[in-house]
């Protein structure tokens, strides 16, 4: 048997390489006589852009910028394509995983850093940047990008604001005319893992401002100021930043960069496995075997694990999901594009004893799967 393994990251415990170097240690280890492909896979999430640039033996840049408190922090992009192509991971410049938990406040954190990666990538002359949006630490609609690339930020009298949420409740109008032009140029490629709007019960303060850190009477207060930004925006460009699917990813700055800079927003599996032509790996394989953190009805909405299935499926190759949780419940939605569900934990513990063992789990796991169709071959 030839196996196709292709799992997203899991989480706070291994990256997407990790994780499929692991379940292909475990099917090697087994009684089947297989062969194996890791084909590690993102969606925009943190991770994605780093599998960009290994997939096509893309070069690192060293850039100093800003973290989300606006501590000076060495960080990098990648360049793909003859150097033509930008890629970015907001997570490496403004991300979750720079902050302690006790730094995590929306209303005090800039996506700053992310725009000087913007910068700095539009002096390598490319023609062409895609920006993984996944693992931000940011509620502030792009504000610091935008402020990075040369906007100004201001109140009813003109005066400029910081461009952070603590100070932008008072904002009437961005000023544009200082952004740099060379953005224009150059097309852009927003990798989105959600598809929530800007605003609204399910937008970008209401649905992950409690993930970054903000407490329940923060909401309001970053909901408005996302609005605030939003109705600017519209005055500026005439672009709805409030109603584009995927506008309220990385706490809505892709709905900046969409109304500022006519960026694209895709879905960031299906974009990810088309740009790296998963199909033709695909189509050597007897089975996939894919996996996250989480198996769950969410994975469905466009997650990484969904877009590899839902392409093997439509091929009649089986696949197998394999996730730190799985439904105890049997789904049928989940059931249409994954034959098999597993959970790898194999025995009781606390979380964090779990995610410390994912590797170990994953890999034993893979033995399991390999013996298991090793009798079925033996019969």
């Amino acid at each position: 048997m030839h196996f196709l393994i292709s799992p997203n990251a899991f989480k706070n415990s291994l990256s997407a390489q990790e994780a499929a170097e692991a379940i292909k240690e475990g099917l090697l280890n087994s009684k089947l006589n297989c062969t194996c492909e890791c084909f590690p896979v993102g969606d925009g999430g943190d991770g994605t852009a780093q599998l960009i640039i290994d997939k096509f033996n893309g070069v690192k840049i060293a850039v100093p910028v800003l973290d989300p408190l606006g501590r000076r922090i060495d960080t990098t992009f990648g360049l793909i394509g003859n150097g033509n192509t930008a890629v970015i991971e907001m997570a490496d410049a403004s991300g979750l995983r720079l902050l302690k938990p006790e730094e995590l406040d929306p209303l005090r954190l800039s996506s700053y850093g992310t725009g000087e990666l913007l910068r700095s990538a539009l002096e390598k002359n490319v023609d062409h940047i895609i920006i993984g949006l996944g693992g931000s630490a940011t509620v502030d609609a792009g504000a610091g990008l935008l402020k990075a690339m040369g906007a100004r930020f201001l109140d009813i009298a003109g005066t400029e604001l910081r461009p952070i949420p603590e100070d932008l409740f008072k904002l009437d109008h961005i000023d544009i005319s200082g952004l740099d032009a060379r953005i224009f140029q150059c097309k852009i490629t927003v990798l989105c893992d959600v598809d929530n709007l800007l605003l609204g019960d399910k937008g970008a303060a209401a649905t992950f401002g409690p993930q970054k850190g903000a407490r329940s009477s923060d909401l309001p207060k970053l909901e408005q100021v996302l609005k605030n930004i939003s109705d600017a925006a519209i005055k500026q460009t005439k672009k709805h930043m409030d109603s584009v699917k995927h506008g309220g990813a990385a706490g809505g700055i892709a709905a900046a960069l969409y109304a500022f800079f006519n960026a694209e927003l895709v879905n960031g599996a299906e974009y990810f496995l088309q740009l790296t032509n998963f199909e033709d790996s695909l189509k050597r394989c007897d089975l996939l075997i894919t996996g996250e953190g989480s198996l769950d009805e969410q994975t469905l909405q466009g997650k990484a694990p969904f877009a590899v299935a839902k392409s093997a499926k439509a091929k009649n190759i089986p696949v197998i999901g394999l996730a730190g949780k799985v439904p105890l419940i049997e789904n049928d939605d989940l059931n249409t594009y994954f034959d098999v569900l597993i959970s790898v934990g194999h025995e009781p513990s606390d979380l964090n004893t779990a995610m410390k063992d994912t590797r170990a789990n994953l890999s034993r796991t893979g033995t399991l799967i390999g013996n298991l169709y090793a009798l079925r071959s033996n019969k």
